[in-house]
């Protein structure tokens, strides 16, 4: 790529991210978005250990942008920002969806990470991604969450001798 194309890239991104897609999240992910996604959330984490959260951010701020942030280290900084990492026993999953760049990206603590394979968080990933591509975002959102809670019930049970503590907001968080 030469320095051209890279620059070109850059004002492309600066442009989808700083015009053109709050509003759009905003639609899409209004409040009943927001309360059928903790509703979801709340139902599957009684039948597994994992503590799933979901963050919605609809751009990147222009230091972020201008520093090429990709949306995985994004997702990095909002696991440890949401305190995802901080469950008893490592088992926060988050699922971040920046808007403007399309991009879907899943970060589990050890105990989730270690309990799926990465072909499997990848597909879920790839699930919700071509259903944001679809115009069908929440639907997209609600089928991972449900994804995740399928693959983490017999990998994560709840444990026998305790209760299973709802450790993380079920709220999804708009960033």
């Amino acid at each position: 790529m030469t320095g051209d194309e890279s620059a070109v890239g850059r004002l492309r991104r600066v442009w989808r991210h700083r015009w053109s897609s709050g509003r759009e999240a905003n639609r899409h992910f209004d409040a009943d978005a927001f309360r059928r996604i903790e509703e979801a959330i709340a139902g599957g984490e009684r039948r597994h250990r994992g503590e799933i959260r979901f963050a919605l951010e609809a751009e990147l701020d222009l230091y972020q942008l201008w520093a090429a942030m990709t949306p995985r280290e994004r997702a990095l900084l909002v696991f440890a920002e949401q305190g995802v990492w901080d469950t008893e026993g490592n088992t926060g999953v988050l699922i971040y969806l920046l808007w403007a760049d399309h991009a879907v990206e899943i970060v589990a603590d050890r105990a989730a990470d270690r309990a799926l394979p990465p072909a499997r968080w990848q597909q879920i990933c790839a699930t919700m991604v071509e259903a944001c591509r679809a115009g069908r975002p929440v639907d997209g959102a609600i089928a991972a969450i449900h994804a995740i809670h399928a693959a983490l019930e017999p990998v994560l049970p709840p444990l026998e001798d305790r209760t299973n503590p709802d450790e993380l907001s079920n709220r999804p968080v708009r960033l």
